[in-house]
């Protein structure tokens, strides 16, 4: 436990040196090992500016990635500073198309209509856009359907006569939506797609991107298919984690990121609430264990900071009971003199964050941000 000194709460303590660490990790994987590019995605972490400064600053990484084209606006400058490249992930709206053109060096997109009208706007803004077209190889969001190949090559046919755009490669993704892991047959499958496509119509493809976090284990196995020339990772460079698995990547550790909240009641009361049981905030019907008279922190974080349910005590005698928008509620019963130390009112609680709760922490406007050098 800690105690309050002039700090703003909750906060979220982020240790460069840590994170640091497991970027070497991972470019060391993928760039040195897999030989691969390495595009390293900002999204969970809001396009944080420290923390972005330090990926542009790495020799190691080619790309700097992002769902939001308000994130890639931010560092699209300092990206290119320092010799980086800009990467669009979620495919464009066409209502955000002259800021792809504006900010994004390289796009992933699907649908022909929108590259229609991106190359419009490439013309308009006097620059050749470089796309990557994303292929569909069974996880079932976006990109052309793999068995779909007769439409592939027509796109393709037809992408190749734009004078505005550059077809750079092809791409998947895997696990986000069906949860399909990478594996060689799907992966090995899009490598032959892109030979096909050079083959068909006398071009070289410069990337071929083998998706996410979820894949890089392929790497230590010595089973990423050649031809896989690029690897977008958000999750495995934050945690640690190799996403198909849920293991943990050589090098790497999951404590870059510690929440830091404040209780602000600590009171014994009974653990089964009194009266008819309806619905939370959340219109969900709750379920209550009877475990007596409990001794309940209440923490002043809640829903609308962070995902409840991707947060660990870093004090494994505090429990998390459930919470609301604003408050979350813990089990400080074992937290005795006896065993380790009472918190008090005003003291602060730690917590590890999975992906889900860093992406909200560092999404809220309501979480402060300390870094440790």
């Amino acid at each position: 436990m800690a105690n309050k000194e002039n700090c703003m709460y909750p906060k979220v303590i982020i240790d460069m040196a840590k994170l640091k660490q497991n970027l070497d990790a991972v470019a060391e994987t993928t760039v040195d090992k897999g030989g691969c590019s390495l595009a390293i995605v900002t999204k969970v972490l809001c396009a944080d500016s420290t923390v972005v400064e330090m990926i542009a600053n790495h020799p190691k990484v080619n790309l700097i990635a992002d769902s939001r084209i308000k994130n890639i606006s931010t560092y699209t400058d300092i990206a290119h500073e320092h010799g980086k490249k800009t990467m669009l992930l979620r495919i464009p709206m066409i209502s955000e198309l002259s800021d792809v053109v504006r900010y994004v060096d390289l796009c992933q997109i699907s649908e022909i209509e929108t590259i229609r009208l991106l190359n419009q706007e490439a013309h308009q803004g006097d620059k050749v856009q470089k796309i990557l077209l994303m292929i569909d190889m069974g996880d079932l969001r976006e990109g052309f359907f793999f068995k779909d190949k007769e439409l592939i090559h027509e796109a393709v046919s037809e992408i190749l006569g734009m004078e505005n755009i550059e077809l750079y490669g092809i791409g998947v993704n895997l696990t986000c939506y069906g949860a399909i892991i990478p594996k060689p047959d799907n992966l090995g499958g899009l490598v032959e797609i892109a030979r096909e496509i050079e083959g068909k119509h006398g071009i070289q493809l410069q990337m071929i991107s083998g998706g996410n976090s979820s894949s890089i284990y392929l790497i230590d196995r010595g089973e990423l298919p050649e031809g896989i020339n690029n690897l977008r990772l958000g999750e495995s460079f934050v945690l640690g984690n190799d996403t198909a698995y849920e293991t943990k990547l050589p090098g790497t550790t999951d404590d870059a990121f510690i929440l830091e909240a404040e209780i602000v009641e600590l009171k014994s009361k009974p653990s089964l609430p009194i009266g008819d049981v309806g619905v939370d905030a959340f219109g969900q019907k709750p379920y209550y264990e009877d475990r007596g008279i409990m001794q309940r922190a209440i923490i002043a974080v809640g829903k609308q900071d962070v995902d409840i349910d991707s947060m660990t005590p870093v004090d494994n005698r505090v429990e998390i009971m459930g919470g609301s928008s604003d408050h979350i509620i813990l089990d400080v019963t074992k937290c005795t003199e006896e065993n380790g130390g009472e918190y008090k009112v005003g003291d602060i609680v730690q917590f590890t964050l999975g992906y889900g709760g860093l992406l909200k922490v560092m999404t809220s406007p309501y979480v402060e941000k300390e870094y440790l050098k």
